[in-house]
């Protein structure tokens, strides 16, 4: 398995997002998973937190596995 480091830019091999480059941003090694800038992008639904406020939908990338993972 190849060992990837902050800011190395690298290609995804599996799954919906199959063939984009991204900048790594944050490697998990306990975990094996890196998170990658604008990969594996879900939606995020936050509760309003006052009386009166509106909730949000929020895009969050979350991380990807290594093995997915290949060197640009």
């Amino acid at each position: 398995m190849a060992n990837f480091k902050k800011g190395d830019t690298v290609v995804v091999l599996a799954g919906d997002d199959k063939g984009k480059k991204g900048k790594v941003l944050h490697v998990f090694t306990r975990e094996g998973k890196a998170l990658v800038e604008g990969i594996n992008i879900k939606k995020d639904h936050i509760k309003p937190r006052e009386e009166g406020k509106k909730g949000q939908v929020i895009d969050k990338p979350h991380p990807v596995n290594l093995s997915n993972l290949k060197a640009a």
